[in-house]
């Protein structure tokens, strides 16, 4: 995808460096900055230079590889792997990522081991690809069908931030809007900001505007009088987790937009890669549901009058705050998930219908 009429991907590997847009000075700057170390990755991770479930998972599988620039000793690659896993809990993609990089490194000690793991950590990076486009074209339907019956522009809903910046390219929420917008279908996005990292406004409204697509910013608590009023035509979110039943884990408020969906009859889509299924976890219960520093609520960064990136308090220093990331939805409230490989209902005989 495109940031000032230059094409992009979020992640490379350049001169055994890895690189990286800082996602952290989006929109204010744009950075690409460079991972040297596997704890460069790590911190990226945590700091959330990177975020979203499919770009996690691909800048551990390079942090593997790092790793083994660093020291080709298996200890070491295994206190790295375990480190990358722990970086951040709720996201599956990111285990997922490792575990796949572990199991195809497992035994070898050979002069190859570099270039088998760039091998594999590429190798995501371009299935990863490859899974969203086909995401955009099958959740394309979906918007086809409205815009055919409606004949106008499809106003799209859309939670936090699950576009190209969350993968490698295209994006799983965006993809459709995104082949939409080539098509020549008229689209209109509601991008909810999304407190407490803006990732909405930061993101997804930057984004769409590099794409020339029309979005609005709106406040997280707005969706529900706008599909009352039938300004919204239908959803669709991304996910960090997707349970075999259907349930899905995703970034905080999307459970609150799906009981508002389902209230006014709109149909509530979740776009995802099959890498962000999690096959074994039966309760959305066991799900670990990450709780992040409380100062991300408590304070709020901008760009000030000088064009210098600030952060300030906006609560009273004496007041406690919660800072949960992520919620659940459960299944009963999804119209379909958009896949790699089609639509399905949300629950396990639809997952396995697709996923054999």
């Amino acid at each position: 995808m495109k940031i000032e009429g230059k094409e992009y991907r979020t992640i490379w590997f350049e001169n055994n460096t890895v690189k990286i847009i800082d996602q952290t000075k989006l929109p204010h700057k744009f950075v690409i900055k460079d991972l040297k170390t596997v704890k460069d990755t790590i911190n990226a991770i945590k700091k959330m230079e990177v975020r979203g479930a499919p770009l996690i998972g691909a800048t551990a599988a390079y942090g593997i590889v790092l790793s083994i620039i660093e020291n080709t000793d298996h200890s070491f690659l295994k206190t790295s792997a375990r480190e990358l896993i722990n970086a951040r809990p709720t996201a599956i993609n990111l285990k997922w990522a490792v575990d796949r990089m572990m199991n195809k490194l497992s035994g070898l000690n050979s002069d190859k081991i570099l270039e088998i793991a760039l091998n594999e950590a590429q190798l995501i990076c371009k299935e990863d690809i490859s899974f969203c486009k086909s995401i955009g074209i099958n959740g394309l339907r979906v918007i086809e069908k409205i815009y055919n019956k409606k004949k106008d522009t499809v106003n799209i809903l859309t939670h936090c931030n699950a576009g190209w910046l969350a993968t490698i390219d295209w994006g799983t929420a965006t993809s459709p809007i995104y082949h939409a917008h080539k098509k020549g279908i008229p689209v209109h996005v509601w991008a909810d900001e999304t407190r407490p990292r803006n990732q909405g406004a930061n993101l997804t409204s930057y984004e769409l505007n590099e794409e020339g697509i029309k979005n609005t910013i709106i406040a997280d608590n707005t969706g529900g009088i706008l599909m009352q009023r039938g300004d919204v035509d239908m959803c669709i979110v991304g996910t960090d987790r997707t349970l075999a039943n259907g349930d899905v884990c995703n970034k905080v408020g999307t459970y609150l937009k799906a009981l508002a969906a389902h209230d006014n009859n709109i149909p509530f889509y979740v776009a995802l890669p099959s890498s962000t299924i999690d096959w074994n976890i039966k309760n959305y219960k066991d799900i670990p549901i990450e709780e992040r520093n409380s100062e991300e609520l408590s304070q709020i960064e901008g760009l000030d009058e000088n064009g210098i990136i600030k952060k300030v308090q906006i609560y009273p220093k004496k007041s406690k705050a919660m800072n949960l990331a992520f919620d659940v939805t459960p299944a009963k409230y999804i119209s379909g998930l958009i896949t790699e490989k089609g639509i399905c209902e949300a629950s396990e005989l639809g997952l396995k219908n697709l996923f054999k």
